[in-house]
């Protein structure tokens, strides 16, 4: 056993230093790595560093001789994604290069696996490997039934610059809704506390929260189109990412709904003749790209509010397509 040193690659580059060496050394423990940073071992270009460290691209690493023996096995995970699933999952691919995947994602679609949810899209990204050995990573979240911009990650090193900017907020994000009537205002800023609220028929819930409990949570929105009083476009921009945030502030806030929203606006989310699928659609995300400059995308919207925006008799949107710029 000898002292080792290991210069950051570039698709290393800002992911947290306990992390790295998950990645290279999977037989040491997160106990041992702790001893060795809290007694000096570790170091980071010949100075002592702490687990949540952020490597940068051409950093030396001091690794101290290492316990032997295997590396643990990895938990089983069945990667077999059907035919039909891998080519769903590749029409929806909107912009793809060496660092990053966009994917409009549909609605009812689950990000991720939960009690009673058997297919996901987080379950089936081994269809999206393409030339490379890894498979993609989430590096954000879309809720089941809204549709849109989704971010992939296709190596460590962009998965960890991607969600340090979702993290710091660089990263920009603009939503499709229809709500049902007409906000009191054209536009503005939605500033409301939100906390969770367990049980009842319908399940988990965010609601407003009273006096400085909660969450802080905050919207931009302007309107786009009102069709008769009866429903309006919207077009929302949160500066916040809690859970369910622009359902509740369109339904609590602004009293109007999002169409096809019963978890929230009850029978009053649903209008005549019109589908009950939630019409809340991820239109775009600008984001700094990992290799730099500024990648921005833009979403189609899905079959459902397509079909409402013919029926409000708004004009059908025109589709940007995805550039990276600087």
């Amino acid at each position: 056993m000898t002292i080792q040193h290991r210069t950051v690659h570039a698709a290393d580059a800002d992911s947290r230093l306990d992390r790295w060496f998950r990645r290279h050394f999977p037989q040491l423990t997160q106990g041992a790595l702790q001893k060795m940073l809290r007694t000096g071992q570790v170091r980071v270009d010949g100075k002592r560093a702490e687990a949540n460290t952020r490597l940068a691209r051409g950093q030396e690493i001091r690794i101290p001789p290492l316990p032997e023996g295997p590396a643990p096995e990895p938990v089983a995970r069945d990667r077999q994604v059907s035919a039909e699933d891998a080519k769903a999952l590749e029409q929806m691919i909107l912009y793809r290069d060496d660092s990053v995947i966009a994917l409009n994602k549909p609605h009812g679609l689950p990000v991720q696996g939960g009690p009673n949810i058997k297919k996901h899209l987080d379950g089936m990204l081994d269809a999206l490997c393409f030339e490379k050995e890894e498979r993609p990573r989430l590096v954000h979240r879309l809720d089941r039934d809204t549709s849109g911009v989704i971010l992939l990650a296709r190596d460590a090193g962009s998965a960890s610059r991607l969600a340090a900017a979702f993290r710091g907020r660089d990263a920009e994000k603009t939503y499709w809704a229809i709500v049902v009537g007409q906000p009191q205002f054209q536009g503005g800023r939605i500033d409301m506390r939100l906390v969770k609220q367990g049980g009842g028929p319908m399940g988990e819930r965010v609601v407003p929260a009273e006096g400085r409990d909660g969450v802080h949570a905050i919207t931009e929105f302007s309107t786009i189109d009102v069709a008769r009083r009866h429903a309006t476009w919207l077009e929302l921009k949160p500066h916040t990412g809690r859970t369910h945030q622009l359902r509740v502030h369109c339904a609590a806030a602004l009293e109007c709904p999002i169409l096809g929203d019963g978890k929230y606006g009850g029978q009053a989310a649903h209008l005549e003749g019109m589908s009950h699928a939630l019409h809340l659609h991820a239109r775009a995300i600008s984001v700094p790209h990992p290799e730099g400059g500024t990648l921005e995308v833009t979403a189609p919207l899905p079959p459902h509010m397509l079909e409402s925006f013919a029926t409000l008799g708004f004009d059908k949107p025109r589709n940007a397509a995805p550039k990276r710029r600087g």
